[in-house]
């Protein structure tokens, strides 16, 4: 009696043991997924480079060279229209005023033509 307990206690444990179970299904909104936006580099592998130098070796560059020329031209352009703009306002300006002062001149010379003298 006491075998058959045994053998029947033995065979239950392997048969819960040997069962096919299914996994857990834990909620898949609570599953959690990484995203990172940049990788990971190690600083001391091959080719890896400090920003510094990075900074100097793009500032050193003849595309970067080329853009700083290409901006003090675009400055320089700039400033030459815009001093020759004020150069032209300037002149009409001056020619406006004297176009109001011989104005002025004829107005008062035929003011003083037209009015008669009492002497």
């Amino acid at each position: 009696m006491k075998n058959l307990v045994f053998v029947i206690l033995t065979f239950l444990v392997l048969f819960v043991a040997c069962s096919k179970q299914e996994p857990v299904d834990i909620d898949s909104n609570q599953e959690v997924k990484v995203h990172y936006d940049t990788i990971a580099v190690d600083s001391f592998s091959a080719g890896a480079t400090s920003v510094d130098i990075v900074r100097q070796i793009k500032m050193s560059s003849q595309k970067y060279q080329d853009s700083v020329k290409e901006a003090i031209k675009l400055q320089a352009e700039e400033k030459r229209i815009k001093d020759e703009l004020e150069k032209e306002n300037k002149k009409k300006q001056d020619e406006e005023n004297k176009k109001a002062d011989d104005e002025k001149k004829k107005n008062a010379a035929e003011n003083s033509s037209t009015t008669p003298k009492t002497e």
